[in-house]
């Protein structure tokens, strides 16, 4: 399993997220369960695999680095400049119908991400019948195990934003709204 390289320069995302924070998360905290992982499948038949069937095919030590892998990976890409302020096209009126506008999707998908207890990830998905979904997930947890198509994700491990923010998780996930694409977002929500 080969890391994936940011497509933006690490200061990109400065003041939001700090490139020191980059290079520690995605530099050390994301390349650390790449290796634990390929050492857990060298020899194995997960070894062949794609990162999304070794997610959805394992357990233990090897989910566990599979899906911090995968979630890394996915959270990291969302921030591809140019920053879109807010979604449009089909993905705007599914919030819109389903939350009755933008800021209230925001605000709910804030408190859950702010309201995760210890380590996790906070998601934006949607099922088979495009119907979103916001949950939350402990640890290594994804909704890629549900059944679920994630679209945005918010990783809320200390080591996120420990180095920008200390204990101020809700300055946090505020500022994160200020860095996605949501062209990419759309693009996850259409499959286009």
């Amino acid at each position: 399993m080969n890391p994936i390289t940011l497509p933006y320069a690490s200061s990109v995302l400065n003041p939001t997220i700090s490139e020191h924070t980059i290079d520690f998360h995605f530099g050390k905290h994301y390349q650390t369960y790449v290796a634990n992982l390929n050492k857990l499948i060298a020899g194995t038949p997960l070894e062949k695999e794609s990162l999304i069937n070794i997610v959805k095919k394992s357990e233990g030590a090897i989910f566990n680095n599979a899906s911090q892998a995968w979630n890394h990976e996915f959270y990291f890409e969302q921030f591809t400049p140019p920053f879109i302020p807010a979604p449009t096209g089909e993905l705007a009126k599914q919030i819109n119908d389903q939350w009755g506008s933008f800021e209230n999707f925001k605000k709910e998908f804030s408190d859950a991400a702010v309201s995760i207890f210890g380590s996790g990830w906070a998601w934006l998905s949607k099922d088979n019948n495009n119907k979103l979904q916001i949950t939350k997930e402990s640890n290594a947890g994804t909704p890629l195990t549900k059944g679920l198509i994630p679209l945005l994700t918010f990783d809320v491990w200390e080591h996120a934003y420990y180095l920008d923010y200390q204990n101020r998780r809700a300055d946090y996930v505020a500022a994160l709204w200020n860095i996605i694409d949501w062209r990419l977002v759309e693009k996850r929500f259409t499959g286009k």
